[in-house]
């Protein structure tokens, strides 16, 4: 690993941030108690809840942790594209007996409040996701003593993000669940993307900063391939959202092996930005009719959303998940880091067995 990523963890694997209750305090804790990279999503979160969940974390364990954030959105968004959303989802609202949620809700997720927090009392590690951060606010980390993380899909995010400053690059394939964090959400390019393997060898060839790998990884010889490929580390997140400290509702972490969710896909349906999920009900129903408008049909739905887990209807919740979902394991997260961690080391023996003399 680079000498940043090694100052914060003994392993080269990174829990990611999962928005939505999944991160708990607990999850981050226990992976980085293990060696690894624990993380905390503040996305959707209050500044203050945040903060909160920052305490918790350093009650659980005095080894480096990180903070994701989510980075403003533009408010280019067609208003009527929104309204004719509502009506197609006219019928969810008579099914779970739930009222929409207020689009306008919340436009920036609190992102300055976020950062004067992360800058009065610094974190180990911050990263961003939906975008690149100025290169004012990277070299405000940088003296506070906080290592950065910019989340980059293409090459040309991967430069953008070098040149603002940034320490260590999140390289996302197309593989990953939940949100792409595209810089750009282009509605002609919904179901584009670049494989984690030739995403990582791309940006090998344009930058020279530090790369974690994510999309899809579940085992530590996908680990193994990602390093090989050119990585400095691992981020897994599906992998850890069926773990018991995992904050994901218990049918969305039964979902990841059930027989009857066979597959991911990308969809707009929740959310309003391409986002990688088991195939369901909502997804198959709506998802070819929803507008590119995050976080607005976000927050459309979220009330249906929690209506659907309330009444144990896994058919209407959004079942984030990467293309290995099927590879999950449920176990305790430190144990999950060992187990991948000796699975990374058995793929180095077979590859060069002069490793094991």
């Amino acid at each position: 690993m680079s000498s940043v990523l090694t100052d914060l963890c003994r392993y080269p694997i990174v829990q990611a941030p999962m928005a939505g209750g999944a991160s708990r305090p607990q999850l981050a804790a226990a992976v980085s108690e293990a060696g690894g990279l624990g993380f905390l999503a503040a996305g959707y979160k209050t500044a203050d809840g945040m903060y909160q969940e920052v305490k918790q974390i350093r009650g659980l364990t005095s080894r480096p942790f990180g903070v994701n954030l989510f980075m403003p959105q533009p408010k280019t968004v067609d208003s009527a594209a929104i309204e004719v959303y509502r009506q197609q989802l006219a019928g969810e609202v008579s099914w779970y007996e739930t009222p929409l949620g207020d689009p306008d809700s919340s436009r920036d997720d609190g992102y300055e409040a976020k950062l004067a927090i992360l800058r009065d009392d610094p974190v180990p590690v911050v990263s961003f996701t939906f975008g690149c951060p100025s290169a004012e606010v990277l070299e405000s980390f940088a003296k506070a003593g906080t290592a950065t993380v910019v989340t980059v899909t293409t090459p040309e995010e991967a430069r953008i993000a070098e040149r603002a400053g940034a320490d260590v690059l999140c390289v996302q394939g197309i593989e990953a669940g939940g949100h792409q964090g595209t810089y750009r959400d282009d509605p002609a390019a919904s179901h584009g993307g670049i494989g984690l393997l030739t995403l990582i060898a791309l940006i090998r060839e344009c930058v020279e900063l530090p790369v974690i790998a994510t999309g899809g990884l579940m085992r530590g010889s996908q680990i193994g391939a990602a390093l090989a490929a050119g990585a400095d580390a691992a981020q897994l997140g599906t992998a850890f959202l069926v773990c018991p400290e995992s904050g994901a509702h218990p049918l969305h972490k039964q979902a990841m092996t059930n027989p009857l969710f066979a597959r991911t896909d990308l969809t707009r349906a929740f959310t309003g930005r391409v986002a990688r999920g088991l195939v369901n009900r909502f997804m198959r129903e709506h998802g070819p009719y929803a507008p590119a408008a995050y976080p607005q049909v976000h927050y459309l739905t979220t009330d249906l959303r929690k209506a659907a887990a309330k009444a144990g209807d896994a058919q209407g919740m959004a079942l984030w998940a990467g293309q290995g979902h099927r590879l999950a394991r449920e176990m305790p997260a430190g144990q999950l880091v060992e187990v991948l961690v000796a699975e990374l080391e058995s793929a180095r023996i077979a590859h060069d067995p002069e490793e094991s003399r």
